[in-house]
């Protein structure tokens, strides 16, 4: 990312200043506070998905797969930005430029692809749910993932033999910069491919398959009369459906719209990176403003960071999660030593009878860890481990 729209890297110049005290605080405040935000958030979403046995779900296996591209992109993109602004040349040497050259477009083509797959799988979970009882599965989803980093891996591998440092004379100075090994002009193909298989094509792709799941959606909306035969299921996908002699014809619709939000968001931030790509792609010289590159790589890493908010504010499912994880975690980080209380708590499970107006299929399912959460409200008095169970079940594995 850092290199794709650098000048032709033989180039030299005859004047070089440093980047002003300005540019380089306002540059180093403001992506080290997106990489934090973007970095913890997105350790939270591994963390609850893994160690939650409710939360895992084929749809929250994509999203683990994404928080995992999102973390490479904050910390091979973001954290060498802020190196960059602060010292205005490549310290991290040739190993370095190769490596960190490859996970930074590995995790922007893996994110694309993460993104790609979990829209598909909302609009077969949506639109053909019979199917999805057998397409819509744990095992094929991990299956799914293994492949989009298989093939994500081996085809950034090319950024290895494409990579190089480069040493550039700027008067009586002379700066090391991780750059283009050839002319910037026969790196054109390669970009090209970029923006067309993981952006034009993801995003033409989710908006044809969120356009089938609104027009099913508001075309089959759940019946409003309470003596219609309606009868509610969950399926192997995770997800409460309602069905009317057999038929599904409605379905949660919170996952789907926290989904969409992060589709649109992944268009809209990453637009004037793209952009600026394709336009220095056909001019004479590369448009370079210091200012401008910043704003188009500050909205790429709060693309990688803003998921984890979104998941927070459109999920009751992850706000609970994230809720408990917080405050299990302060507990288990904690000083103090008192002894569990020998007591034993008793929960107690109520019938909810089903009416005309059926409660938020979320609410329903989160109750049992509000129960949770209130355990852990006692953690100074209660032993962690004991009010907390969900760290003792084992991760899935990948």
């Amino acid at each position: 990312m850092e290199n794709s729209t650098l000048p032709e890297s033989d180039k030299t110049l005859d004047k070089w200043s440093h980047y002003s005290t300005q540019y380089k605080v306002v540059s180093i405040l403001l992506v080290a506070l997106i990489c934090a935000a973007g970095i913890v958030g997105n350790v939270m979403v591994i963390l609850v998905v893994l160690t939650t046995k409710h939360m895992r779900t084929p749809t929250n296996c994509y999203l683990v797969s994404l928080a995992v591209a999102d973390l490479m992109v904050l910390t091979a993109a973001g954290l060498p930005n802020i190196a960059d602004s602060l010292y205005g040349h490549w310290v991290f040497g040739y190993a370095g430029c190769l490596c960190i050259t490859y996970f930074q477009y590995l995790g922007i083509n893996a994110s694309s692809c993460s993104i790609t797959a979990f829209t598909v799988e909302r609009y077969i979970a949506i639109c053909h749910p019979m199917k999805a009882q057998f397409l819509c599965t744990l095992s094929r989803a991990k299956k799914i993932i293994m492949a989009v980093w298989a093939f994500t891996c081996l085809y950034c591998v090319m950024w290895f033999y494409l990579s190089d440092t480069k040493e550039e004379a700027h008067g009586n100075t002379t700066l090391v910069t991780c750059a283009y090994k050839v002319s910037r002009n026969l790196y054109l193909p390669i970009y090209f491919t970029d923006f067309a298989v993981f952006y034009v094509l993801p995003l033409g792709l989710a908006t044809v398959l969120y356009g089938l799941i609104a027009r099913i959606l508001f075309l089959n909306p759940l019946p409003m009369d309470p003596k219609e035969n309606i009868k509610k299921w969950k399926d192997s996908t995770g997800y409460l459906c309602w069905s009317n002699r057999g038929k599904c014809i409605f379905r949660d619709t919170t996952v789907t719209k926290m989904l969409a939000v992060v589709v649109v968001l992944f268009a809209l931030l990453w637009m004037p990176y793209r952009t600026l790509v394709v336009v220095n792609s056909v001019l004479d010289q590369a448009y370079l403003d210091t200012w401008f590159l910043l704003f188009c790589r500050s909205c790429i890493y709060l693309n990688s960071a803003i998921n984890p908010v979104i998941y927070n504010a459109m999920s009751q499912k992850f706000r609970a999660a994230f809720r408990r994880l917080w405050r299990c975690g302060a507990g288990l980080g904690g000083h103090r030593s008192e002894k569990p209380v020998a007591r034993s708590v008793a929960l107690t499970y109520s019938v909810v009878k089903e009416t005309s107006n059926e409660e938020s299929p979320d609410h329903l399912t989160t109750e049992l860890d509000d129960v949770s959460d209130s355990l852990c409200d006692t953690s100074y008095k209660v032993n962690m481990v004991e009010q907390c169970p969900y760290f003792l079940d084992p991760p899935p594995t990948f």
